[in-house]
């Protein structure tokens, strides 16, 4: 350090009781990053500035003024040039003028579903005058995408998962140079300890059977086993797909999803009646009990409302799969509800982007999401299911035998 720089730093030091102290502090920060960089400079080619020395291998050429956005404000450095080749401090990050924990704020603001034009006012209250523009909100939020990539990519072969979620939610994207409505696909799971884990997102048409082969045959090259029962809506090829790749599982058809496809045939004023005549149906102490009680909704409904019967009996083995598996389970396994509150949080934070410029940006903000959710999964304090519960699903499997009622008439 020169006599000139100790100068400046005991006049900053002795005036630090007076005025803006934060500004005084950015002025520290600004000098001792700079000699940071000029010291080495100096290492790099052997000299200091204006010596002369048998180890000089290079010589200075100048310099360029770079701003660094800190939490203290906006500091001004000088990144020295040299006459041959070029020298770029290791204190800094090409490209990069925005420190790394201002980096971490913007991330998190992105993922927590804050605007690019409210990250750049969130930058400016942080002390940082210059901003951030949109362009370099969305070049840093790239760096997340290894992350969310490992995670999606990651082996599931570590445990049994016998009850596996899938649901979809849309989002608007641009696709093709249209702008559309993509279904991003979720898939959880409830594990053989209990706990709950994010297994995979994608996005595409939610009524393609091959998109959702192609999905499903991921998670089962990813090592996905022990699928005892699939929860989902009966999206078109969905089933079929479900069929094809997790051979021998059952499948469980949303009772909610049900609920409104039966109460869409309903006039209105009858809907509360007609929902509280199938909720019955799940409040059966065992299976036998909720297959009878499904015949006896039938027989009800048919006479007045044909189509809603209609449809009932043809969700009969799809909608009551959960009785075969543990009575504590019933009420967490007969519908995709503990999807639910994933995708509100997908949508909150997707509507503050409003619409995505492709599929990767999507994958980028609901990857983070899922991610952080999977993480608070965890470190539960409980467990999702108890793990002896868990234990009982194959026992209880081998006791349920097909029923000897006889199906459903069509209405």
């Amino acid at each position: 350090m020169t006599r000139d720089d100790d100068a400046r730093v005991e006049d900053l030091l002795a005036h630090l009781g007076d005025g803006d102290t934060k500004d005084l502090f950015r002025l520290l920060l600004q000098q001792g990053m700079q000699e940071l960089i000029d010291a080495e400079l100096t290492a790099t080619i052997g000299a200091e500035l204006h010596e002369r020395t048998d180890t000089r291998t290079n010589q200075r050429n100048g310099a360029r003024q770079r701003t660094l956005s800190t939490p203290a404000g906006d500091i001004e450095l000088r990144i020295p040039k040299l006459r041959v080749g070029s020298f770029f401090p290791s204190l800094l990050e090409p490209r990069r003028r925005v420190d790394q924990a201002l980096w971490a704020v913007i991330m998190t603001a992105y993922i927590t579903g804050t605007s690019t034009r409210k990250v750049d006012d969130l930058v400016k209250a942080l002390g940082c005058d210059s901003g951030v523009s949109k362009s370099t909100v969305s070049r840093i939020c790239k760096g997340i995408d290894e992350e969310v990539a490992a995670f999606r990519t990651r082996p599931l072969d570590h445990i049994a998962m016998p009850y596996v979620y899938l649901d979809a939610t849309y989002i608007k994207a641009r696709h093709n140079h249209r702008i559309v409505s993509r279904a991003v696909v979720v898939a959880t799971a409830v594990t053989a300890d209990g706990n709950r884990e994010v297994l995979g997102v994608d996005v595409g048409d939610s009524e393609d059977e091959v998109f959702w082969t192609a999905f499903l045959r991921t998670l089962r090259d990813r090592g996905l086993d022990g699928v005892r029962l699939v929860i989902s809506d009966a999206h078109a090829g969905l089933k079929a797909s479900i069929a094809r790749v997790f051979a021998g599982a059952s499948w469980q058809r949303c009772k909610v999803h049900l609920a409104r496809n039966i109460l869409a045939t309903v006039n209105h004023a009858h809907k509360d009646m007609v929902a509280a005549t199938v909720r019955t149906i799940y409040a059966q102490p065992d299976a036998d009990a909720t297959r009878a009680q499904l015949h006896e909704v039938f027989a009800m409904l048919e006479p007045r409302f044909p189509k809603a019967a209609e449809i009932l009996a043809g969700a009969e083995g799809d909608v009551t799969a959960y009785a075969a598996f543990p009575r504590a389970h019933w009420r967490k396994i007969s519908s995709t509800n503990p999807l639910e509150r994933i995708n509100k949080e997908i949508k909150r934070r997707s509507n503050v982007v409003g619409i995505f410029p492709d599929d990767a940006s999507v994958i980028r903000l609901v990857g983070a999401v899922l991610l952080e959710q999977h993480d608070e999964w965890a470190v539960a304090e409980r467990r999702y299911l108890s793990e002896e519960s868990m234990a009982l699903i194959d026992a209880n499997l081998e006791e349920v035998t097909t029923t000897t009622d006889p199906a459903l008439p069509a209405a």
